[in-house]
């Protein structure tokens, strides 16, 4: 019940992210999905806590040093 809540409370605040400042700052993710839809789907599968890490992980790889590409949220056997 707690992981839910706190799964909820990213899920908001990501949603509040791509409604009100992804459209003033452009697309500029790297990856395929985007990073904001990788932390949902990896929150989806694993949890606040897993999937926060996989999310924030992401987002440290969205940058010019990093290639970019087709990145989908890993399946849970291969973690």
């Amino acid at each position: 019940m707690i992981n839910k809540f706190f799964v909820n409370l990213i899920k908001g605040l990501i949603k509040f992210y791509k409604l009100v400042l992804s459209p003033w700052m452009g697309n500029s993710c790297r990856f395929t999905p985007t990073c904001s839809t990788y932390m949902q789907e990896a929150l989806d599968k694993y949890g606040a806590i897993q999937g926060s890490y996989l999310g924030f992980k992401r987002i440290c790889r969205c940058n010019p040093l990093f290639k970019g590409g087709i990145d989908p949220v890993p399946q849970k056997e291969k973690l």
